[in-house]
């Protein structure tokens, strides 16, 4: 029954790449959550983000911004460190450049992983969201880098933040450890 599963997941999404594992711990969430990535409908978003976890860069950062029915947003590397000013986590990037926008007909779905970027649509840098529920009023107009294929309940459980920009108060859940899978 797994294969079975496995084949039809395959037919259904794109073709995998890389992957992430992202332990989480904090207030709220506290687990590990697995991302395949995808690299044939967004090789650039994948290889930067592939890279910055190969790094370490993502190690430390918080979720900074967590809208509950919508998405739980991270990946500020430049701001967004645990025991920073949790005033600017979400307004940096990495020391790479903004990547040129590669967008698909792919959906917004519950646990759909995509590039957080500024009005323009070739901003995005490191920062990344996941979905909670579908978001169809971001197809075509963010790019998708993956999809969680394990550990939804870890990013159901991840702080929620306040407002209609979802700020995350206090203490924000945090990527302990972001490593590259193959």
């Amino acid at each position: 029954m797994y294969k079975l599963a496995a084949a039809f997941a395959l037919l259904a999404s794109p073709a995998l790449a890389t992957g992430l594992q992202i332990e989480i711990e904090g207030e709220g969430a506290n687990g590990t959550v697995t991302v395949d990535l995808f690299d044939d409908i967004a090789p650039k978003h994948v290889e930067q983000i592939s890279a910055l976890a190969s790094e370490g860069k993502y190690d430390g950062v918080v979720f900074h911004r967590v809208i509950d029915g919508f998405m739980a947003q991270t990946g500020d590397v430049e701001f967004g460190r645990i025991g920073g000013d949790m005033r600017r986590a979400g307004t940096g990037g990495s020391d790479r450049p903004d990547l040129p926008a590669e967008f698909s007909d792919f959906n917004y779905d519950r646990g759909v992983v995509g590039m957080a970027r500024a009005q323009d649509p070739d901003s995005a840098n490191s920062q990344f969201f996941i979905m909670f529920e579908p978001g169809p009023f971001l197809n075509g107009q963010y790019t998708v880098v993956g999809q969680v294929t394990d550990g939804m309940d870890v990013v159901d459980a991840i702080k929620r933040g306040e407002g209609p920009n979802g700020a995350v108060i206090g203490q924000p859940d945090v990527m302990k450890k972001v490593t590259v899978t193959e």
